[in-house]
């Protein structure tokens, strides 16, 4: 059988005040297209569909759209919930999701059943898939343990209650079927240890608190479909796993991923094969560094960069060599629109050399003054001018309100 596995969809991203919404209808519009020329039996969505618990209306049509229109595919579509979606709201569009003929978990539940998907490719082939959404660890590890637990002893135990989960969801796939053979998978929301973070995702959910061994999955899966971490990578295991990765970077830390979705043939007798199929669709991220003139260069050629290979211009990330002033934010605006975000190089910011000064009996001009001159800018007379601006128009507001 043939399966599409995506992840980490992260819809409603805002990247430093820009929204990413009309990115991430052309990124998943081509994942919709790689569904349509490769033709999966099956759909996995690993979780974190939306990049808040609380998604736009914009989102949520956004997300409903994509998958109706994976389903509309002629693939069976499973999705589950990630620790960036709200997994009780998730099961509360089930109804929908059943009419649509879409598989949707958003939070574990008591029922095991319930996380057990099964179905048949129109070959015959049938498959089972165990769908295990994100698990918190403040729910999996009691409050009480987490107070008397070390962060090893409470990452373990997080790690044995997954395991005990999986085993029970689990427990067919040793046992012959009389109904002939089935492909065995599984799908969750996680993390796995020696798996590399991407990046972008934050390392109190990833790197070392709660990962789990790759040993709590079973030799019998012939392939696990993880969501969680950015990066599209497969991970040594008892059976083969893979994290699909983001299908876009979300921030700039993940600016060196491959965005990309994993298409993979398996069956019960095939030992899975894995095909990285890249997203041209999303919008690079950069981080450029240099002086105004380096700038200047470095946006000719992205542009023609761009321009060569069809693509959008990145969003940047801008460390400036400049020494700091006033009216630099907005030069490198000019010069490089598309950035998002400007920091003066760490390198070439100027450390306070004195003390400040008392500030009994000083007014606020006197100490901003201090300020500038312990900062080595005491001749930027456009700050200072800047300043008094603003020093008088809040002095006004003060006293109308007081004259009130």
């Amino acid at each position: 059988m043939r399966i599409l596995h995506t992840s980490d969809w992260h819809v409603g991203k805002v990247l430093k005040g820009q929204n990413r919404l009309s990115e991430h209808v052309e990124v998943l519009a081509q994942v919709v297209e790689i569904a349509r020329a490769h033709r999966p039996d099956l759909v996995i969505v690993a979780g974190d569909l939306y990049d808040t618990a609380a998604p736009t209306p914009d989102a949520t049509k956004l997300v409903t759209r994509a998958l109706s229109a994976l389903r509309n595919t002629g693939a069976d579509v499973v999705a589950i919930g990630g620790n960036h979606d709200n997994g009780p709201a998730l099961d509360a569009l089930r109804p929908w999701a059943e009419a649509a003929g879409i598989t949707l978990r958003g939070t574990v539940r008591d029922n095991a059943a319930d996380h057990v998907v099964t179905g048949t490719t129109t070959d015959g082939q049938r498959w089972r898939l165990v769908a295990l959404p994100f698990l918190s660890q403040r729910y999996a590890v009691r409050a009480a343990e987490m107070y008397d637990l070390t962060p090893a002893e409470a990452n373990q135990t997080y790690a044995d209650h997954v395991a005990r989960l999986l085993a029970r969801l689990t427990e067919d796939f040793s046992t012959p079927d009389p109904n002939g053979p089935v492909v065995n998978l599984i799908t969750a929301h996680l993390t796995v240890v020696g798996a590399a973070t991407g990046g972008g995702e934050r390392e109190a959910h990833t790197v070392l608190d709660y990962a789990v061994p790759t040993t709590v999955f079973p030799a019998s899966a012939h392939y696990v479909a993880l969501g969680h971490l950015h990066r599209s990578q497969s991970v040594p295991g008892p059976c083969p796993i893979r994290y699909s990765g983001s299908p876009l970077a979300v921030d700039f830390g993940e600016e060196e991923n491959a965005p990309s979705v994993t298409l993979v043939e398996v069956g019960p007798d095939k030992a899975a094969t894995t095909t990285q199929i890249p997203i041209t669709a999303a919008v690079p991220l950069r981080t450029v560094r240099g002086t105004l003139a380096d700038l200047a260069t470095m946006r000719d050629a992205l542009e023609e960069l761009a321009a060569r290979d069809g693509a959008a211009l990145p969003w940047l990330r801008v460390q400036l060599r400049e020494k700091p002033r006033a009216g630099l934010r907005e030069e490198v605006q000019e010069l490089l629109p598309r950035a998002l975000e400007i920091r003066i190089d760490p390198d070439l910011t100027p450390r306070p050399t004195a003390r400040a000064a008392r500030t009994a009996g000083r007014s606020p001009r006197q100490l901003f003054a201090d300020y500038l001159t312990a900062c080595g800018h005491a001749d930027d007379d456009g700050v200072r001018a800047l300043f008094d601006e603003l020093y008088e128009e809040v002095s006004a507001q003060t006293d109308r309100e007081v004259r009130r």
